[in-house]
């Protein structure tokens, strides 16, 4: 890749960077979550997805679910799967639904997609099922956006249309504020106990903006 320098290569930069500002502020409504319905103390959430909801690099009780259960005092039903890609999860996410019959899912899937080189689209068209699923056994659904890879990971776009279209409310910057901070990882992709906290604390502070909390 040609690198450029100059006053218009900067011009364009910022064009575009505030470009996409606009365009996120518009989508999100000025930055306003879509609402959930407020849940009652004896709700159960389900955290869904892969190792990061599983929690690899610390033991269970310093899972991003499990101190998001203290932060929240809502039981939290960790289901992750390290290694599994978003297309193996939505084959076993009706039978969790049923088993757990939550009142919230937190989706946070499709990191191995990345890591696989996955067609992005798939993966975009996979979030949806699950979303269309989850809401068909009744429950409602936030998402964490997974990042691209990169120098400075950043969510990957399709999460805005997945919040546009399904209504749904996305923490777009934590995760790509973790893997980007060697401080709060165990190894190259995974957190120590201070990353997950901080993942839950973004992500009560997510639901607390939808009205869930």
């Amino acid at each position: 890749m040609t690198e450029r320098y100059g006053t218009k290569p900067i011009i364009a930069a910022g064009a575009s960077l505030l470009s996409r500002c606009l365009l996120i502020l518009l989508v999100t409504g000025c930055a306003r979550q879509p609402a959930l319905t407020h849940l009652p103390p004896d709700a159960v959430i389900l955290a869904f997805g892969d190792s990061l909801t599983y929690g690899n690099g610390v033991p269970p009780n310093q899972s991003y679910p499990a101190v998001l259960a203290e932060l929240t005092g809502r039981k939290v039903v960790r289901s992750g799967v390290p290694g599994e890609v978003s297309k193996d999860g939505l084959k076993r996410l009706d039978k969790v639904l049923a088993d757990v019959k939550p009142g919230l899912v937190i989706l946070c899937h499709g990191g191995n997609d990345v890591l696989r080189r996955m067609n992005p689209a798939q993966t975009e068209a996979n979030l949806k099922e699950m979303i269309r699923r989850t809401r068909a056994h009744g429950a409602e659904v936030a998402l964490l956006a997974v990042p691209k890879i990169g120098l400075f990971p950043e969510a990957w776009d399709y999460y805005e249309r997945i919040q546009e279209d399904m209504q749904v409310p996305v923490e777009y910057d934590i995760l790509s504020d973790l893997e980007s901070d060697a401080t709060m990882k165990s190894d190259r992709v995974h957190f120590n106990s201070a990353g997950y906290r901080k993942l839950a604390e973004a992500t009560r502070a997510m639901l607390q903006e939808a009205g869930a909390l």
